[in-house]
């Protein structure tokens, strides 16, 4: 149980010191997140990187004599770890070292809800194990001996590492099974074709938040970095009546390790699946113009930042001077500034929304037979209703259809003379 710890920032370069700043007053808030106490920060500037512990034995001799006098029981980095050097860190300093990789890996392990969240954060806790199982057995490899002898360290080393690489293989099948059932959901979303849009942005800039403003819906909202880590859908009903499906999806962080990217892809994926994307920014971040280019990074990983796209600066409550906001109006213009908290410019962003939602729709008549209860139906979830006429062995719908719909309903379509193309403002 660590609870006494000491953060370590590297840089190695004077121009990355602000950065580097930054990053560890981030790694601070991930290991709050963590509930791990801290009893000091350090930031390290080093000439040049070094095998052994990443920084020159002398900065390392010097960190570990804080950590004695100190008698602190964990060091963690900003930086990303090797395993020897995680090795030769723990052997100079006589306590745990983690790396800021290890440290997001336990944040998403305790917040994971769903089974494939599990799934995917215990296959991305393996692959980080895997390589450092001779930390774990250290004590045991020098027992045994002789020329072509395996020692008993070793043996059970082995045996280790392949009940590891046999639990991956069974966390990815797992996995296969999950995102099959994953893919069948969105095929069924995709029979009632309604608009889809994706809540994307760095993690705490207020994604749920806005999820729960829009949707009325009860999700976890925290002040934590990474407190959603599941995505969630919900329906909801615009301003024009037109429906569209939201979905809230694990925010970004920078350094975040690869191999989170490619465990969480099929929660991302939801950004990939969408008809647009609304990108939350926090306005009250110095660093907010960084934060978007992490995401933005990310998406273009993705093969999504080319989506069509609705940016809302949020928390603008917070701000007391909103001419700081200038800067940002100027560089992102067409922007939305909200507040989740008092709804400001939440109401300016729901006609965006219900404009980009309507995309391409148009007023038509829809005759159905009074028996094809089941179309009927469908066109009252998929569509904007203005009108139902019922009549002898027909149903007459005139309704706002989008293209998507349009083609389901082509069979029985009764142009109107004053069809047009529909925006959601009117």
């Amino acid at each position: 149980m660590v609870t006494r710890a000491l953060l370590v920032g590297a840089y190695f370069k004077q121009a990355d010191k602000p950065e580097a700043e930054s990053l560890l007053l981030e790694l601070e808030e991930l290991v709050n997140t963590l509930g791990v106490p801290i009893v000091d920060r350090m930031m390290v500037h080093g000439r040049e990187m070094h095998a052994q512990y990443l920084l020159g034995t002398g900065k390392a001799d010097e960190i570990a004599q804080r950590v004695k006098l100190e008698s602190l029981d964990s060091v963690i980095f900003d930086n990303e770890l090797t395993p020897s050097q995680q090795r030769n860190w723990e052997k100079i300093t006589g306590v745990t070292v983690l790396d800021r990789q290890e440290v997001i890996l336990d944040i998403f392990a305790q917040r994971a809800q769903t089974h494939e969240a599990r799934l995917q954060i215990e296959l991305a806790r393996m692959e980080y194990a895997l390589p450092r199982l001779t930390r774990a057995w250290g004590h045991l490899v020098r027992q045994g001996g002789g020329i072509g002898a395996k020692g008993e360290g070793e043996s059970q080393l082995e045996q280790d590492k392949r009940r590891i690489r046999t639990a991956i293989l069974r966390l990815k099948e797992q996995l296969v099974e999950v995102r099959s059932v994953r893919s069948t959901q969105r095929k069924d979303r995709k029979r009632t074709p309604v608009p889809n849009a994706a809540i994307v942005g760095y993690t705490n800039a207020g994604k749920s938040s806005l999820m729960r403003r829009l949707t009325g819906a009860e999700v976890l909202v925290e002040d934590k970095l990474f407190a959603t880590l599941d995505t969630t859908t919900r329906r909801i009903s615009l301003t024009n009546h037109q429906p569209l499906l939201i979905t809230d999806t694990v925010g970004f962080v920078r350094r975040l390790p690869h191999r989170l990217v490619e465990a969480f892809r099929a929660t991302l994926e939801e950004s990939v699946l969408a008809d647009f994307l609304i990108h939350v920014l926090d306005a009250s971040q110095a660093e907010v113009v960084t934060f978007y280019h992490t995401t933005m990074k990310v998406l273009e990983e993705l093969g999504t930042d080319t989506k069509r796209m609705i940016i809302a600066f949020n928390k603008i409550d917070l701000i007391e001077e909103r001419a700081a906001l200038t800067p940002l109006r100027q560089q992102f213009p067409g922007a939305h500034f909200i507040s989740t908290h008092t709804g400001e410019g939440i109401e300016g962003l729901l006609e965006h929304i219900s404009e980009l939602a309507s995309t391409g729709a148009r007023v038509c008549t829809v005759i159905l037979p009074a028996s094809a209860g089941d179309r009927l139906a469908r066109l009252h979830r998929a569509a904007q209703v203005l009108e139902t006429h019922y009549e002898e062995d027909q149903v007459r719908v005139v309704a706002v259809l989008p293209s998507a719909v349009l083609r389901d309903y082509l069979d029985c379509l009764q142009p109107l003379e004053e069809e047009s193309a529909v925006s959601a403002r009117n």
